[in-house]
């Protein structure tokens, strides 16, 4: 049995939207034998362009019932059946949500008719619901309401089985139509397996469809099947081949496997999801080289769906410079005015740099005036409330305000000036490289395992050279603080 099921609802959220209207058609694999629906109370208001896209207003729901009234119907009528949608993730991840807010789990097998549209009609130029039923002759009535959508749903997934058992029967013409539905039926759960085995072959397309229903419509099980399961950087393509998604795993076969398996809480994840139609990857071996590459990657590339590590240049900074009296100073400014030196971490502007700088004076009691962060020629503020000691009008011995300024810079630098990491690479007899000199990253690259060098030299001359910023050195800084199992060598 197949519940086929539409909604409509007040946005494209589940975690903020509600349900307005429900359709539910079941279908015994053979024809429709029950059907449900009705406006629903979201209990809020409608957006005006929902109003304008299906027609429902706030007058026609006010007095309709709350989702909470109807939950006993839409269990009693799904259960036992395969939840079919189009664009399935969109309408189930919303009931779900809907349930967990009354403390229920509603769980149920899922199909969707987008991607076994996709197998059993291939090359149609849209598998939209309102196209795709254009295109093959299906009437649609009440598009974008619940009950016309679903019934347009309920025919569409009826000529899917057709197809199938047509196929099927063409390929083996001593299989009987009632074998075939006998089949369809022991697809659902709960169902009884068919006594001739050749019959659970029938509809190979329709279980293949609920078994990879977790998947993007254009993804077959036999790509991710070929999935490594090995550390690297992975790119979800477009169907245009445009990379929208960098990834980055120590399982790339787990990783993916998880991007597919979560409920989508927003039509534009659902979109996302549904625009993959192609996965290719890079193996870094080391999960530190994944690290970075995938920030290099969504740097170069900017995909759309990567939001984190975009920003590719830092025209400011965090430096540190010693007075004539011994007291070292941290200051923050544009990158560009002190060419002559590195920052000690680069930072997105100033107005950041200068956020990060206030933030390290009042974790390490420095004094804002040695920071820049206090224009006075007397005491800074601080010291006129007794958080600072003193250092600002040489009260407090350098050797003592230094030490904290240094516990300051360690906090967000390298523990070691220069030194080279080496892990595992793509294969046994492999290495990686991630080379860092003066607390500044110069890139990673791959060596033998017979490769030796001494030198710091040798092993800056072994690697690609790739651009320091803020997220590679937080990067670093961050898996170097991990229980990894990789080789330092420190250079002085």
């Amino acid at each position: 049995m197949y519940a086929i099921i539409d909604l409509e609802t007040t946005g494209g959220q589940p975690a903020q939207d509600r349900i307005t209207e429900i359709a539910i058609f079941i279908h015994d694999g053979e024809k429709v034998v029950d059907q449900y629906d009705t406006l629903l109370n979201p209990g809020r208001p409608i957006p005006f362009f929902i109003t304008q896209l299906t027609g429902i207003t706030d007058d026609m729901v006010r007095d309709a019932p709350k989702f909470h009234e109807v939950a006993r119907k839409v269990v009693e009528m799904t259960e036992g059946c395969v939840f079919v949608a189009h664009n399935v993730r969109f309408d189930y991840s919303f009931l779900k949500k809907e349930f967990a807010d009354l403390g229920y789990n509603y769980s149920r097998k899922t199909l969707c008719t987008v991607r076994l549209s996709r197998s059993l009609m291939p090359g149609q130029p849209s598998y939209s619901l309102g196209k795709l039923c254009q295109n093959i002759g299906i009437p649609l009535n009440g598009r974008h309401r619940a009950a016309g959508d679903a019934g347009a749903t309920a025919i569409l997934f009826d000529r899917l089985l057709k197809i199938s058992q047509q196929d099927e029967a063409l390929r083996n013409p001593t299989v009987s139509p009632a074998d075939t539905l006998a089949a369809v039926d022991a697809l659902a759960p709960g169902g009884k397996k068919p006594s001739k085995q050749p019959s659970a072959r029938k509809v190979e397309a329709v279980r293949e469809a609920i078994r990879t229903a977790l998947l993007p419509p254009n993804i077959t099980p036999e790509k991710v099947a070929s999935l490594p399961q090995e550390a690297g950087v992975y790119y979800f393509h477009n169907e245009a081949g445009e990379v929208i998604y960098v990834g980055k795993s120590i399982n790339i076969y787990k990783r993916i496997q998880q991007h597919f398996a979560v409920d989508y809480k927003s039509r534009k994840s659902i979109e996302f999801k549904n625009s993959i139609s192609d996965i290719t990857w890079e193996l870094t071996g080391s999960e530190l080289v994944a690290l970075l590459y995938e920030s290099h990657e969504i740097k170069r590339l900017k995909p759309l769906y990567n939001r984190a590590q975009r920003r590719s240049v830092f025209p400011a900074g965090i430096f540190l410079r010693t007075d004539d009296q011994g007291y070292k100073h941290l200051y923050y400014g544009k990158a560009d005015d002190h060419a002559q030196s590195h920052p000690l971490i680069a930072l997105a502007n100033q107005y950041k740099a200068k956020a990060f700088l206030f933030h390290k004076v009042s974790k390490f009691n420095l004094c804002q005036k040695l920071c820049d962060l206090y224009k006075t020629p007397g005491s800074c503020f601080d010291y006129q409330v007794h958080r600072c000691k003193g250092a600002c009008l040489g009260l407090e011995p350098a050797e003592e305000y230094n030490k904290r300024v240094e516990e300051a810079v360690e906090s967000f630098t390298y523990e070691h000036g220069s030194f080279v990491v080496l892990g595992q690479g793509r294969r046994e007899d492999e290495k990686t490289l991630v080379v860092v000199e003066n607390g500044r990253y110069l890139g990673f690259g791959y060596v033998d395992e017979s490769f030796s060098a001494r030198r710091f030299v040798d092993f800056k001359d072994a690697i690609k050279r790739y651009n320091d910023n803020k997220d590679v050195q937080q990067i670093i800084r961050q898996y170097l603080r991990t229980k990894h199992k990789d080789k330092v060598k420190i250079f002085k």
